[in-house]
């Protein structure tokens, strides 16, 4: 299979917002280049594109990321027989240690009710394979002592990957060979320019006691910044069709994925600041040799001309990339998406589409490298 990175390079103005904050309120940070910037993590970016993926992708090709995982697998064996719930329980127990997990019970007060099973940690699984999990517990009664049975537990969840799964990778500390690796890696998004946060103070009067001018019935204060910020992510699309197994399978997500990439966007305090924008610019490279982030590109702060904070970033950006292609012989095929705030400089990297046929290009050429061509 031919090699095949996708790259996704974007530029996204943010107002007054606070999307992705720390363990004190405060909106995520980053030093680069000597200077503060705004920071949103890339497991911030990876929900929201998880989320934004259900909307076009089946609920049945996706995965659950959960502790529950019991409960999951004893709702699926109630599904197809008639035990008891405490008999499918027990089913689904046995079924999980014979894959390789280990669920216990969450411990509780004397006083508190007893809870059900769950796994230590979050485990990010697909639900076709929580069905056949749950199929293998119904025809071996719950009892997996022969290895062939232990086998084909330990397969049910090495095999169907959900899309994200095979997107995002999963992770299992006690069981490594559940592990997979992830075809897509997401950077941590940082401002272009220096950034430094402000304080929102606000007032609250009570409705029914009215404004009797002695004061607010409540005062606080949030804290907010606003920023241009360069998000990138990559995708390998052969280490997708590895998971997957399934050509069409594999164009289908890289498509939606960078769809969701594009469109989607973090909650933190979106209801306090209804910062929801779409990107500026949007630059997809397609390249065999190897992928590249062009964060270089905002080493030097990005200082605001007449045209404003995107336009200079875009001309940055695509400089650093020209630079970037004479220094290493790089020759990546391009598709460009941007608004006419970002000026010329960027459509000169590729073909200038808009989204829909961004995304039905990915489509194409991933069925293409997915399928040997």
């Amino acid at each position: 299979m031919n090699n095949l990175y996708i790259d996704v390079h974007v530029l996204q103005t943010l107002p007054p917002n606070n999307i992705n904050r720390d363990e004190t309120g405060s909106p995520k940070s980053a030093i680069f280049g000597g200077a503060v910037r705004q920071r949103i993590s890339s497991q911030a970016f990876k929900r929201a594109v998880r989320t934004d993926m259900a909307k076009s992708i089946s609920g049945n090709r996706l995965g659950l990321r959960t502790k529950d995982l019991p409960v999951q697998v004893q709702q699926a064996v109630l599904e197809l027989t008639d035990a008891s719930p405490e008999t499918a329980m027990q089913w689904a127990l046995e079924a999980l240690k014979a894959a390789g997990l280990k669920p216990e019970r969450p411990k509780t007060k004397k006083s508190d009710e007893p809870k059900p099973e769950e796994t230590k940690y979050l485990v990010f699984v697909g639900q076709y394979q929580v069905k056949k999990l749950a199929r293998l517990a119904v025809e071996n009664q719950g009892t997996f002592t022969e290895k062939s049975a232990k086998t084909a537990a330990k397969a049910a969840l090495k095999q169907d990957q959900a899309i994200d799964v095979s997107l995002f990778g999963r992770m299992v500390a006690d069981a490594a060979d559940l592990n997979v690796d992830a075809a897509v890696q997401v950077a941590h998004s940082i401002s272009v320019h220096e950034n430094t946060p402000e304080f929102d103070y606000f007032t609250a009067v009570d409705d029914l006691r009215g404004e009797d001018g002695q004061g607010a019935d409540m005062i606080g204060t949030v804290e907010f910044t606003a920023s241009t910020v360069y998000r990138y992510a990559t995708l390998n699309v052969p280490a997708l069709m590895e998971n997957l197994g399934d050509a069409d399978a594999t164009s289908l997500a890289s498509a939606e994925f960078v769809r969701s990439f594009i469109r989607a966007m973090p909650t933190g305090k979106q209801n306090t600041f209804a910062n929801r924008t779409l990107p500026s610019v949007v630059v997809v490279s397609f390249s065999t040799s190897q992928p590249s982030n062009w964060v270089g590109a905002f080493e030097k702060p990005v200082l605001a001309g007449q045209n404003g904070y995107v336009y200079e970033a875009a001309t940055a950006m695509a400089k650093y990339a020209t630079d970037l292609d004479a220094a290493y012989g790089e020759s990546a095929t391009r598709l460009v998406l941007a608004l006419p705030v970002a000026g010329d400089s960027i459509a000169r990297l590729g073909e200038t589409v808009d989204l829909d046929a961004l995304v039905e290009r990915v489509r194409e050429v991933a069925a293409d490298v997915a399928a040997g061509r």
